[in-house]
């Protein structure tokens, strides 16, 4: 997302920096230290940290490789982007000259930090963006102000290819990852069951980890799927499971949605941006295998609600495009609009969490 924030931003005549830190917690010890800084030069020689090989960036994104976040590695500009809460650690101590302060909250990232000091991070003087209205809840809590600026999705990467009428009820999809949050060992055990009922089920999973050796056969795994495959899987697809158990705002099933495919999600923050339960998707607990299983088998056999909720949730999630979430984040952004198209147009420091 920050990466697609830095090529709306790029074409619209901006000069945007993604800074990409080899250590951005300052507390590493000594022996993590050491790899660091060999991991930082080996990838300042061979640019090993652009995302080159999964993501496009504009040719005029400047990408940079720096040490830590201190700030005699950090560019000065206009505005100063945090996106993790590691990076928002050492933004509020910038000088002046860095840019006025930003922080992109995309989730609640306790589940990669000590929860005192991501909560830390949004009592800092920095001003709050947050992708969500479950995040925009957790900051009033906090007495904290923000913005809100949902995610966007590519309406010309991905579409309705093929109709949602002729799919196969029993081709299923869903993103696979290793961390634990992304809850895809509760999605496995989820599809196992349905898959005991319906022997005719076959899903595709993708991500970017190395596939397991637990995978049974009905599963088709594809790593780092290209843009145009990953569209025709969404595609081939008649439903599309979400087991996250904390997610901000997930891009893979909106881009799910908007291909077509009906929704079967955990009932959590993130998911709950577009999904609906029984208008747009089905959802169910967060950690409960069964219940998603559940909510999959009614879709593999009901092909009126399956076609019904798979038509309202390609129509919801049109109103999340880039270009109105870009017009919002610059106008944020930007102290004077009327400048955004001028060739001297802002210039933005993104912060980038490795």
């Amino acid at each position: 997302m920050v990466y697609e924030y830095a090529n709306h931003l790029s074409r619209r005549g901006h000069r945007v920096t993604l800074v990409h830190p080899a250590l951005s917690d300052d507390e590493t010890d000594h022996l993590q230290g050491v790899r660091r800084a060999a991991s930082y030069i080996q990838r300042s020689a061979t640019g090993g940290f652009r995302p080159d090989k999964w993501f496009p960036l504009e040719r005029n994104v400047r990408t940079i490789w720096v040490p830590t976040l201190s700030s005699r590695f950090i560019p000065d500009g206009d505005v100063v982007l945090a996106t993790a809460w590691a990076t928002a650690e050492w933004v509020p101590a910038y000088p002046a000259s860095k840019g006025e302060k930003f922080y992109l909250i995309q989730s609640w990232e306790t589940w990669s930090g000590p929860e005192d000091r991501v909560r830390a991070t949004w009592l800092t003087p920095l001003k709050k963006i947050v992708v969500a209205r479950w995040l925009r809840d957790i900051a009033g809590e906090l007495g904290v102000e923000c913005s809100y600026i949902p995610n966007g999705i590519d309406f010309d990467r991905f579409g309705l290819d093929e109709p949602i009428e002729k799919r196969d009820p029993n081709r299923v999809m869903m993103l696979y990852h290793t961390h634990p949050v992304k809850g895809s060992a509760d999605g496995l055990e989820a599809l196992a069951l349905v898959q005991k009922k319906l022997p005719d089920l076959r899903a595709t999973l993708f991500g970017t980890s190395p596939a397991s050796p637990a995978f049974p056969r009905w599963v088709d795994y594809r790593r780092l799927p290209s843009q145009r495959e990953l569209r025709a899987c969404y595609n081939r697809a008649s439903i599309f499971i979400a087991p996250g158990r904390t997610e901000g705002w997930p891009l893979p099933p909106a881009e799910a949605m908007f291909c077509g495919a009906a929704l079967a999600a955990t009932d959590i923050g993130g998911h709950r941006e577009y999904g609906v339960h029984e208008q747009t998707a089905l959802l169910s607990p967060a950690r409960s295998p069964e219940q998603l299983a559940e909510n999959v088998l009614r879709l593999v056999r009901d092909a009126k609600l399956r076609t019904r909720l798979a038509r309202q949730g390609h129509d919801c999630i049109q109103k999340y495009g880039w270009e109105l979430a870009v017009d919002s984040f610059e106008q944020l952004l930007s102290p004077n609009p009327v400048r955004m198209f001028q060739p001297h147009a802002e210039q933005f420091s993104v912060l980038s969490s490795q």
